[in-house]
């Protein structure tokens, strides 16, 4: 039988509200939540007093490399690291190798998760310009949703072609997941850029190389597309303040056909971090302006944002240390997300019930997961508590596979104590329980 927790005296933060109560967990599930709970049942207590329980965050986008890219990161690493990072269930994207374009394909990437995965998983469809029939065998219940890059992208996951990405958008009620940046303006401003510099372009020029104008152009086209054909669209990574006026934040997020993402890294750094950090923060959609990351901040704290997740994609130091043209773009974030979040929570910037809005709560009502992203009786004992400890980010506590983090140095206010998936305690203050692995997510649709 899987043991009982009851969880003390915690400061829950869940649907707007902070308050101090326990947290009975039994099985899978939260069995009760309540100001004060007799232990009756013989659950191991653990006392929260000081700390905060939050849902596990929900992260709608990563890369986690598995497979064909292995010496990057696998699904084990990463997902270990999410753990310790209080995010529970993830969603993770196709362009691996080879990519997940077929069902067949699809489901392998499953099958691996369900050996190796120590968070719950779910995995998205790859649509390309030629797999539509395939494309529309996925299904809703137990796939996260469509994943199709309309900018520059590996292999052949470009969608380019305009009357097949308007069949894509007319032929699936599923959630459609979008990278939105224009392909002919990235090639055209890459080119001059060459002509300068050659392949050693200095980074700084990655925020004009991939230009507002690039993100603008491709995010209005897919919102055009979306609205012309009912679509349910979801714009990943917004980066560009001049983005967030395309999105509305007059009705419920129920109500949304259209949605909207921002990063943990386009809230945190700006392109004056170039300097220090270089081709460490070179991600696209790129790091751009004060005024940009002011903009998103503002979108996320008036709805028009509807989740933070961290675009994970994490590569080796060797690969990231290489002259412009040749250093991959992305980088690892999800050991450090939720506490650069909480850091912000810890600054002023949002209240902490709208962080778990953002990361938890909005997830699971905009992808329809079942029975999670919530401290509620009934659902599934997602949890994580957090201590106001200080630490800093180092060599010797980063838990990726590739070794290195964009935060390295940064000092954070709260340290992760505890998480739980599925009512299992698999990480105790640095330890995991590396026996019991996570579960599919699955969703109502």
């Amino acid at each position: 039988m899987m043991q009982s927790y009851l969880i003390k005296n915690a400061n829950i933060v869940n649907e707007n509200k902070v308050f101090k109560g326990d947290v009975l967990i039994e099985g899978n599930y939260i069995k009760q939540v309540s100001e004060e709970i007799i232990n009756t049942s013989g659950a191991e207590v653990i006392n929260a007093e000081g700390k905060y329980l939050i849902p596990g965050m929900i992260d709608d986008q990563v890369h986690f490399r598995e497979p064909g890219l292995t010496h990057k990161a696998n699904i084990a690493t990463e997902s270990k690291a999410a753990i310790a990072g209080g995010i529970t269930s993830f969603i993770e994207m196709p362009n691996t190798v080879p990519q997940a374009t077929t069902q067949e394909l699809l489901e392998e990437k499953f099958q691996i998760a369900s050996k190796t995965s120590y968070a719950n998983y779910s995995f998205m469809f790859g649509g390309t310009n030629d797999n539509l029939e395939e494309l529309l065998k996925t299904d809703s219940q137990n796939v996260a949703g469509i994943k199709l890059f309309l900018g520059s992208s590996t292999g052949n996951m470009l969608v380019d072609n305009e009357e097949v990405l308007e069949k894509i958008f007319s032929s699936t009620d599923m959630l459609i997941s979008v990278h939105c940046e224009d392909e002919a303006t990235i090639r055209k401003n890459t080119a001059e850029y060459k002509g300068k510099y050659g392949d050693d372009i200095p980074v700084k020029y990655h925020p004009i190389i991939r230009s507002e104008e690039a993100c603008y152009l491709s995010s209005s086209k897919a919102i055009e597309l979306a609205k012309k054909t009912g679509a349910r669209l979801h714009i990943f990574h917004l980066s560009t303040e001049k983005e967030t006026h395309l999105f509305r934040n007059d009705i419920p997020l129920e109500e949304k056909q259209i949605t909207a993402e921002v990063c943990v890294h386009h809230l945190w750094f700006t392109d004056v971090d170039y300097d220090k950090k270089g081709t460490h923060i070179k991600w696209n959609p790129a790091v751009k302006t004060q005024k940009d990351k002011d903009g998103l901040w503002k979108a996320l704290l008036d709805d028009r944002i509807d989740v933070i997740a961290t675009d994970h994609a994490p590569h080796t130091l060797e690969e990231k240390d290489n002259v412009y043209t040749k250093a991959p773009s992305g980088g690892p974030l999800v050991q450090h997300a939720v506490l650069a979040i909480l850091e912000k929570v810890k600054e002023g910037v949002l209240p902490i019930e709208k962080a778990v809005e953002k990361m938890c709560h909005n997830p699971a009502k905009l992808f329809k997961v079942y029975k999670r992203g919530f401290i509620k009786e009934g659902f599934y004992a997602d949890l994580v508590l957090v201590d106001n400890e200080k630490w800093t980010v180092s060599k010797d506590n980063i838990l990726y596979k590739c070794g290195w983090s964009p935060f390295e140095g940064t000092e954070f206010s709260n340290k992760i104590t505890h998480t739980f998936v599925n009512g299992n305690l698999m990480y105790d203050n640095g330890v995991f329980d590396e026996q019991i692995k996570g579960a599919r997510l699955e969703f109502n649709k």
